[in-house]
């Protein structure tokens, strides 16, 4: 073999080992950057992912801190109410707020209108009249609404709503042949009011003392005193029977007066009318002074002009006084003003003794 075969030869052979060799360092590093890969995707497994928040918005971890806020409030909330609730509960103390079934509810009633009204419908403890300045009962002067309010043992203020067909208890203007109704004097009659404590309602009875039988006018939404689990009722409102007196009083604003040895404008703590306790009759956990029917309180609004704060009804918030809408406290007014009237203060109106046996509104 001549030498330059020999040269081409070894060429070839020196080619192919660089070749092998390339191969096989190639080989090494694919499976080595393979291996760093995988182990790079394991870790990234376990690290946690952070969540970045945008520009103004915060991240979705305060958002939930805020949420958790939220609730934690909300469940303070709900669990102060429970134990409000809780402690009210009739086994414990008296302010229970049971969930009710419409039969077991306090009765709903309206039937006040029936008192004014000078038509068919009126009850049969009214009578209608038409006025005449002269009477049979009045000798030597023209007799007056006052004078029929006297001789019918019926408050100007009851007569004047019937005469004027609305709630305006002060006008009193009348000529011959003017229709409105009094209390008739063959009847015997006495009003009771009953209050349930749980429900911060109200009904208003009349009785009738010929035929004992007692009907239901009206029910209405009261105000009562403050929470106190230590009194028998739970709030500052006494329990028992009381009749009411006949140092009323009637408020406007501006009118001033002493309350708690402070002089204050009366409106705003006893509303527009005041209708006191006065004796203890039966099962009375507090004296009858001091407690008494009252209007709502009135209070400045925002532009300083005082308006009436109904919210006070429904509440316990008093002192222990029954609170009422001012139109209701003038409505009752006008009609127990003249008649003997009880009032019964129970936890729940399932434990009243009422007088007389309860019937619907008697038809005339």
């Amino acid at each position: 073999m001549s030498a330059p075969k020999w040269i081409l030869i070894g060429t070839v052979t020196l080619f192919s080992v660089i070749g092998i060799a390339a191969v096989v360092k190639k080989g090494g590093n694919e499976s080595t950057s393979s291996a760093v890969s995988a182990k790079a995707a394991e870790s990234a497994a376990e690290t946690p992912v952070v969540s970045i928040p945008t520009p103004n918005r915060p991240p979705v971890v305060e958002k939930e801190a805020v949420s958790a806020k939220k609730n934690t409030r909300e469940k303070k909330g709900k669990e102060a109410k429970a134990v409000l609730a809780s402690n009210a509960a009739p086994a414990q103390t008296p302010m229970a707020r049971p969930v009710l079934s419409s039969k077991d509810d306090f009765p709903n009633i309206d039937r006040i209108f029936q008192l004014f009204t000078t038509g068919s419908s009126k009850l049969p403890i009214v009578e209608t009249l038409n006025y005449s300045s002269s009477v049979a009962w009045l000798k030597g002067r023209p007799a007056w609404i006052a004078d029929y309010a006297t001789y019918y043992n019926t408050s100007r203020h009851f007569i004047a709503r019937s005469l004027n067909g609305r709630a305006d208890y002060f006008s009193q203007k009348v000529s011959e042949g003017s229709k409105f109704n009094v209390f008739r004097k063959d009847k015997k009659i006495n009003f009771y009011l009953l209050v349930d404590v749980s429900r911060c309602k109200m009904g208003f009875y009349y009785v009738d003392l010929d035929t004992n039988e007692r009907v239901l006018l009206k029910t209405y939404p009261v105000g009562l005193g403050r929470i106190d689990t230590s009194k028998p009722s739970g709030t500052l409102t006494p329990l028992g029977r009381y009749t009411l007196g006949s140092r009323v009083a009637i408020y406007k604003s501006g009118m001033q007066g002493f309350y708690q040895d402070q002089k204050v404008e009366m409106i705003r703590v006893f509303g527009t009318r005041w209708i006191p306790f006065d004796q203890e009759v039966e099962r009375t956990t507090a004296l009858a002074k001091g407690y008494g029917l009252q209007g709502a309180p009135w209070v400045p609004d925002a532009g300083g002009q005082l308006v009436e704060n109904k919210s006070a009804v429904g509440a316990y918030d008093s002192d222990g006084c029954i609170r009422l809408n001012s139109e209701d406290i003038e409505e009752l007014f006008s009609i127990v003003l003249t008649k003997p009237t009880f009032i019964e203060i129970v936890k729940d109106f399932h434990e009243a003794k009422l007088p007389g046996l309860e019937v619907a509104a008697p038809s005339r």
